[in-house]
């Protein structure tokens, strides 16, 4: 590991300089409730915030929410089975999943399968546009998925179980709980989903013959504070999984997926009026196995444990807000075609933002990784944001990103010889993004138009002997435009709200001058819902254009629309306990459609969901 102790040293004199200066008064409360509190005070562009009402619809996954709620491009390898994001033409490892504030991706593939997260279970589901390296580490290239648990500090119990049959024989069960009082909160949640999955393959003979699966995923959490400038936090959550992967329309498959995934993050906080002083100690564990013939005890497997230690000190006086980081990381990996692996790594990120007026304001960002495996560019952010009025604002950001080679990239060992290569370099790339945004009080409407220039892509490639090794290739240029319109209207009893979104992306190969794969150039999505009293009707709409499935863009799926529809009811009873009942039809018009080639999504179906809250 390079000398890491000149940056750090200049990091810790910066913090205690600012650190001296004094103001009358700030309002901690956001501190106390919310962990990734980075997301709340620097990122300047789109934070898009997805409410309770929008993981009801679609909380089974987070695939499913983010398909019909994002401009992000979802491909699944089949209903349940793996599922990766494309996110602004970016790859999935490029999409960073920050939970609870720490980044959650892969070791292993540098990736978060969304078929593993229950939006259900969280009190804050966002979505960040672009990239955000500086603050949320490797991969955050395209932009950044956030779930957060949320404590509230005041006498409550709160209850909800949710009952759910469908189609294909699934069925759903989750149950969470938040109890508390103004020293101590306590939040608990369970989902257990378990699905034939059998569904037809449209237009053919075929069914889904080999996709059922078993998921449970646990989370939990704990708030106490110690005084009153002392607060002491627990996080945790696991995932258990047991999927037979689903064949392609030409193959069957008779495999199987097992893997589990345990989180733990504990964090102290001291604050008062004007600083915050914040340490974390983290555990993640991550393991699979997989059978290529589940009808056999052979099998390949993989695991990584990370343990992880972080200090932050914030501090806020007159217009500046200031931010200094130190993150430690040790990680270690095993695997069938990884040997004993390890790497270590200790980031520095300064934070820091400015209001010149009430009217304009900027950050400055700057981040350092000190790693002993690899060498780890310095990345930074500036953004600047202009508020005219009330109404209308507008932002500039510009930074550099990176993401970091994982294990499987490095160390993978295939065919008697080295599949990896340790000499591969970080990934990195520049981009911009300007945005404007119109908020009056029953409509808000915003566009951001970015560009994003990446080198040393890592790809998979065989070399002379025909063993695959990752290597660094080829260069690529993202460009678009996204696009946003949400409307609400309420008149006595009636609510109505519409809200829109549609993202037209470019990715290209500068080298080969061909599109990237499975980036469609157009995405849209639409929702639609009218509430009447007890009464609730919605209409879903995710729209998809073509994408090329080879590199050489010789083949490509053309592209798809599907809707689902939805009524519901809520029913209250003479006690506290509410009851709401749902039936959703998903795929309404029975499209046949699939967004990874030769493997089909689902026909229509149904699901009846029935929720009791006290």
């Amino acid at each position: 590991m390079r000398d890491y102790r000149p940056f750090l040293i200049i990091l810790i004199l910066l913090c205690t300089l600012f650190g001296n200066a004094q103001q009358d008064s700030i309002t901690v409360l956001d501190e106390v409730i919310l962990t990734d509190v980075r997301l709340l005070h620097f990122s300047s562009g789109k934070v898009n915030v997805l409410k309770d009402s929008l993981v009801d619809r679609n909380g089974s996954s987070l695939t499913d929410l983010l398909q019909f709620n994002s401009s992000i491009y979802l491909k699944e390898n089949g209903l349940g089975m793996i599922s990766s994001p494309s996110f602004r033409g970016t790859n999935a490892s490029q999409t960073a999943v920050i939970w609870n504030g720490i980044n959650i991706n892969s070791q292993l593939t540098g990736q978060v399968d969304f078929n593993t997260i229950v939006p259900r279970n969280y009190g804050s589901i966002s979505i960040r546009s672009g990239g955000g390296s500086v603050q949320f580490g490797s991969g955050a290239i395209g932009g950044s998925i956030h779930l957060n648990d949320v404590f509230r500090f005041n006498k409550h119990s709160d209850h909800e179980l949710l009952l759910g049959y469908g189609s294909f024989d699934t069925k759903n069960i989750n149950y969470r709980t938040s109890v508390g009082s103004e020293k101590t909160t306590i939040g608990f949640g369970v989902n257990y989903q378990v699905s034939n999955n059998d569904y037809k393959y449209l237009d053919t003979d075929k069914r889904n013959e080999n996709g059922a699966y078993e998921n449970v995923n646990i989370n939990g959490n704990i708030g106490h504070q110690l005084s009153e400038k002392q607060l002491l936090k627990f996080y945790h959550n696991t995932f258990i999984g047991d999927r037979d992967f689903s064949g392609t329309i030409t193959a069957p498959s008779n495999s199987n997926y097992k893997d589990i995934n345990v989180r733990n993050l504990l964090e102290w906080s001291h604050f008062n009026q004007n600083r915050i002083h914040r340490v974390k100690a983290g555990y993640l564990y991550e393991k699979y196995k997989y059978f290529d013939n589940k009808d056999r005890e052979d099998f390949s497997f993989g695991n990584t444990n990370t343990f992880l230690v972080n200090y932050d000190y914030k501090v806020h006086f007159k217009n500046i807000l200031l931010n200094g980081i130190a993150d430690y990381s040790h990680i270690t990996g095993d695997g069938t075609s990884i040997e004993n692996v390890k790497r270590k790594t200790l980031a520095t990120t300064f934070l820091f933002k400015q209001n010149l007026s009430e009217k304009i304001s900027y950050g400055v960002n700057l981040r350092k990784e000190f790693v002993n495996d690899y060498n780890s560019p310095l990345v930074y952010g500036l953004d600047v944001k202009y508020v005219l009025n009330l109404s209308h604002s507008v932002h500039l950001n510009a930074s550099k990103n990176y993401r970091i080679p994982t294990f499987n990239e490095i160390y993978w060992v295939l065919g008697g010889g080295s599949g990896g290569n340790p000499d591969v370099k970080p990934e990195s790339s520049l981009q911009a993004e300007i945005g404007y945004t119109l908020n009056k009080e029953k409509y808000t409407f915003h566009w951001a138009a970015f560009y994003i220039a990446s080198e040393d892509l890592i790809q998979w490639r065989p070399n002379n002997d025909g063993i695959w090794t990752p290597t660094n290739i080829n260069d690529a240029s993202n460009y678009g435009l996204e696009v946003s319109l949400k409307l609400e209207e309420k008149w006595g009893a009636h609510h109505l709200s519409w809200k829109n979104g549609y993202g037209f992306t470019k990715a290209m190969n500068n080298d080969t001058e061909n599109t990237l794969m499975y980036v469609p150039e157009h995405k849209a999505n639409s929702n639609l819902s009218y509430a009447f009293g007890d009464w609730l009707l919605f209409y879903q709409l995710s729209v998809n254009g073509s994408v090329f499935i080879t590199s050489d863009n010789s083949e490509s799926l053309p592209g798809y629309s599907i809707s689902n529809l939805g009524v519901g009811r809520n029913i209250k009873t003479k006690g506290k306990l509410i009851v709401e009942t749902m039936l959703q039809v998903n795929n309404l018009f029975n499209k046949n459609y699939q967004n990874v080639a030769y493997r089909p999504m689902p026909n229509r179906n149904v699901q009846l969901k029935l929720k009791f809250k006290i």
